[in-house]
């Protein structure tokens, strides 16, 4: 199975290659270091012995931030080496780490290619970010006796049906024969990689990561100089992670909202770069006073709608607003981090779709943090209804913030298993 897959990946190759090019012209980043996704780079010799993580793309970079600063702590001497897939979450990597780590991209999972790249970095331990099964890549770690865990590792009921067709189970099953520890997010998540053949011994449940993300400091205060700047009493909510589909929504939902509030505003964040300009044409041509944060840098007091164009910016954002709107929920994409807005005492309001969040999310609902729209039709009443209620707000975001603290210390826990696993 693993050598029809092979043929496979050859055969889709040029299609993915195509796919990048057109992605380029929305996106000019995807037409940079397209060696790299053959396993050509320019390895620094001081790699040998390379502790790296590899993390897909912005969420998972986010994700791996309190790992990769403990691995920094902890082995000070040894090389990191960071990985990913997307141009956003190298981005995220340089504006995080710098020059503190190697940034390569993942090759495709080509036997040629991940040899090449294996060659190059010669890690001592791969950590693999959530969800990534790459049966070459995994077979090549064994191969160099190179111990592989998959840390947060998270697996949605989506996902499972995905990995779970009857000709592919045994060579997935096999490629999880080839990792040494799956640390999971919870005990669905495990459960879950049981049943698509991970190793149950190899398996335990280590909490998620996001809740140990560093909550800047200077992001309450930048918060408290954008609500001093709009006015302390002005009604301000951000709808965040957008994706296509959902700002007309979002944008609808603010002239509701704007009938009965006439001086709200509304921060509108999208997920991906490409979507900065469109988002704002839209904005725009709807009529709305707009500005935008890469043009004006603050909302000025006549505009009814901020853009954010500009990656990495959202916490002093979730601090100043009111009321957060996490993206990715009202369109089946599986919703994006809830735990950003929580951190900061911010309440949230996701849409239907939140199977990549799934416990974090049902958790903050169940404590009385977040509150779920069933539809677009559903988010203006909502987030007028809340933006209304400062004493409902208040005690959701100290809710929100409550679930947030009560679940940190998953850095410390998997810390303890990578100390052990390189001991071995």
């Amino acid at each position: 199975m693993r050598y029809l897959y092979t043929l496979a990946m050859y055969l889709v190759t040029p299609l993915i290659v195509l796919r990048l090019a057109l992605r380029g012209f929305r996106s000019r980043p995807y037409y940079w270091r397209w060696a790299e996704r053959f396993g050509f780079f320019k390895a620094p010799p001081e790699l040998r012995g390379s502790l790296w993580v590899h993390a897909v793309s912005v969420g998972e970079v986010n994700a791996a931030e309190p790992l990769i600063k403990a691995l920094q702590r902890d082995y000070p001497d040894a090389p990191l080496v960071v990985t990913t897939v997307t141009p956003t979450g190298t981005a995220r990597v340089q504006q995080l780490f710098g020059d503190g780590v190697f940034h390569v991209y993942l090759p495709y999972d080509l036997p040629y290619a991940v040899n090449r790249f294996l060659r190059g970095v010669r890690p001592r331990l791969a950590l693999i970010v959530e969800t990534e099964i790459w049966p070459n890549l995994y077979f090549a770690c064994r191969r160099r006796g190179v111990p592989l865990m998959i840390v947060n590792a998270r697996l949605s009921e989506r996902s499972l049906r995905g990995y779970r067709p009857r000709p592919l189970r045994g060579m997935v099953r096999a490629a999880l024969g080839c990792v040494d520890r799956v640390v999971a997010q919870s005990r669905a998540d495990a459960a879950r990689y049981r049943l698509i053949g991970a190793p149950a011994e190899r398996i335990v449940v280590g909490g998620n990561l996001k809740y140990d993300m560093p909550v800047p400091l200077e992001a309450q205060a930048t918060g408290a100089r954008l609500r001093e700047h709009w006015g302390a009493r002005r009604p301000v909510w951000i709808a965040a992670s957008t994706h296509e589909g959902e700002e007309q929504s979002v944008l609808e939902a603010h002239l509701a909202v704007l009938k009965r509030l006439p001086d709200a505003l509304l921060l509108i964040a999208p997920r991906h770069p490409e979507r900065f300009r469109p988002v704002e044409h839209a904005v725009r041509s709807l009529g709305f006073a707009a500005g935008s944060y890469g043009a004006d840098g603050m909302p000025a007091p006549s505009n009814q709608v901020f853009v954010i164009d500009a990656m990495g910016q959202l916490m002093p954002f979730y601090a100043a607003a009111g009321l957060a709107f996490v993206g990715g929920s009202l369109v089946p994409i599986g919703g994006h981090n809830v735990l950003e807005p929580a951190a900061l005492g911010t309440p949230v309001l996701v849409g239907p779709h939140t199977f990549n969040f799934e416990e974090i999310t049902a958790s903050l609902i169940e404590d009385g943090g977040a509150l779920r729209v069933p539809d677009s039709s559903a988010l203006g009443e909502a987030v007028l209804r809340l933006l209304r209620d400062d004493a409902q707000r208040r005690a959701m975001g100290h809710a929100a913030q409550q679930v947030f603290e009560r679940e940190r210390g998953a850095v410390g826990r998997l810390m303890r298993l990578i100390g052990a696993q390189l001991r071995e």
